[in-house]
């Protein structure tokens, strides 16, 4: 199982989250946190291992009027790439 860690700064204007080894509601949870901190056009990419973020990771960023720059896998996660408007 991976560790999860809360938000930590990749870069200037991107926020890791880590949310491997959690599932839903978790990795969404910790998405939404991590853009309620990130500044306007803030970017925040979501490392998940949970099969529903495919779903969820896409709905939530609809409500909440941000863009999904990415969405692919790489090794065992799903990975997004989220900003804030």
């Amino acid at each position: 199982m991976y560790a999860a860690s809360m938000a930590s700064p990749m870069d200037a204007d991107e926020i890791l989250v880590d949310a491997r080894g959690h599932r839903c509601p978790v990795p969404t949870l910790r998405l939404r946190r991590a853009l309620e901190q990130a500044p306007a056009g803030g970017r925040v990419r979501l490392l998940a291992d949970d099969p529903l973020a495919r779903i969820d990771v896409p709905h939530f960023a609809a409500q909440a009027g941000a863009r999904l720059l990415e969405q692919g896998e790489s090794g065992n996660a799903l990975t997004f790439l989220i900003s804030k408007p």
